[in-house]
C-alpha cells in the first residue's frame, strides 16, 4: 500500500494530486455520521414517495399507497388517498376541537334565542362560530364589521332594519333573500318636482331644507304624481314588508347624506336616489347554510345589532 502523501507545510494528508507544481488536494473525508445521515435522507425520501402523493405526472401525480378515512357530505364512510385536503376534512370531523364544536352546535340548535342570549358559554360560541359564518357568507357585501356600504349594502349593527329586526324577520331575510327595489322617477318627475320631493325628504329627517319647496314636495310624495307613500307611508316611516326605508329616523342607507359637505350636497344625494331608483338583491341562503348555521348567524346578528329583537 502506498504511503499517504502529506503536505510539507501543514502536515495534512493529501490525495497525491498536484496542479501547477504546488497546488495540492487535501484528503478530508466527510464524517461518518454525516454520510449515514445523508443515506438516511435518501431512504426517507424513497419511503415518502411510496406512501404519500409526490411526483407530478402529466396532469396528475402519484397518489401513494397511504389512505385516510372520513365521512362525505352524505354521511357515508369513504376511503381516499392520503393528502392534506382529506386530512383537513377528517380533522374537521374527528379532532377534539371539532367534537367540541359539534357539541355546542347541538346545544345552540336545541335552545331558543333567549336561552342562547342568557347562557354565557353559548353566547361566546355564537360570537366565535357566527363570526366565521358571517365572514364566509356575508362580509363580502356587509364588510367584516357588518357596517355595510352606504348606497350598496345595509349596515347591520345599527338599530335600523329595512325588512324588520325581530328574530323571525332576520331569519326570513337570511333564508329567502331580499329584493330591494324603488322605481326611478327620472322619466316621471321633472327637475323642479324632483327637487321639491328631495326637499320634503330632508324635512322628514329634520335637516335644513327649503320649506316652500318641501310643502310642494309633500303633495307629490303623498299624491298620484309621485306615489311615494305607497311604500314609505304618508308619515314617511316605511314598511318592513316592502323593505322601504324609514325617512324620519336620520339613518341613510342609499343616499350618503351624512357625508355630504353642505345642504346643497345633501339635496343632490337625495335627488340622485329619486331620479335613479334602487335595484339591489340579497341572495337566499336557505340552500347554502343548514338550519343550525342559520340559527347561529341570526343569534350572532342579534348580538351585533343594537336593535331590540325580542
Amino acid at each position: 500500500m502506498a504511503k499517504p502523501v502529506k503536505d510539507p507545510l501543514t502536515g495534512a494528508e493529501t490525495t497525491g494530486h498536484v496542479w501547477d507544481e504546488t497546488l495540492q488536494e487535501f484528503n478530508n473525508p466527510l464524517p461518518t455520521w454525516w454520510i449515514w445521515t445523508f443515506y438516511g435522507t435518501i431512504i426517507f425520501a424513497l419511503v415518502y414517495w411510496i406512501i404519500y402523493p409526490s411526483w407530478p405526472i402529466a396532469s396528475s401525480y402519484t397518489k401513494g399507497i397511504g389512505t385516510i378515512e372520513y365521512k362525505n357530505a352524505q354521511g357515508q364512510e369513504v376511503t381516499r388517498p392520503w393528502n392534506m385536503r382529506s386530512l383537513f376534512v377528517k380533522d374537521m370531523q374527528e379532532s377534539e376541537s371539532a367534537l367540541k364544536q359539534k357539541e355546542y352546535l347541538a346545544k345552540v340548535s336545541a335552545a331558543s334565542y333567549e336561552q342562547i342570549a342568557q347562557d354565557n358559554n353559548m353566547t361566546a360560541f355564537v360570537r366565535s362560530y357566527g363570526k366565521g359564518v358571517f365572514g364566509d357568507n356575508c362580509a363580502a357585501c356587509h364588510q367584516t364589521g357588518a357596517n355595510g356600504v352606504v348606497g350598496l349594502f345595509p349596515n347591520l349593527v345599527d338599530d335600523d332594519w329595512l325588512w324588520g329586526g325581530k328574530t323571525e324577520q332576520i331569519e326570513e331575510t337570511i333564508r329567502q333573500g331580499r329584493l330591494g327595489f324603488m322605481p326611478a322617477f327620472k322619466e316621471t318627475l321633472n327637475d323642479e318636482q324632483t327637487t321639491d320631493v328631495a326637499e320634503y325628504v330632508l324635512s322628514l329627517s329634520g335637516l335644513e331644507h327649503n320649506a316652500e319647496a318641501a310643502k310642494k314636495g309633500e303633495v307629490i310624495f303623498n299624491g298620484q304624481t309621485g306615489g311615494c307613500y305607497y311604500c314609505h307611508t304618508t308619515e314617511g316611516k316605511g314598511l318592513y314588508s316592502q323593505g322601504s326605508a324609514n325617512l324620519t329616523d336620520k339613518v341613510w342607507t342609499i343616499a350618503n347624506v351624512p357625508a355630504a359637505a353642505d345642504t346643497e350636497a345633501k339635496l343632490k344625494a337625495v335627488k340622485s336616489v329619486v331620479l335613479n331608483g334602487v335595484n339591489r338583491q340579497m341572495p337566499s341562503f336557505n340552500h347554502r347554510l343548514d338550519d343550525t348555521e342559520i340559527k347561529v348567524l341570526v343569534a350572532y346578528l342579534r348580538e351585533m345589532s343594537a336593535t331590540d329583537t325580542k
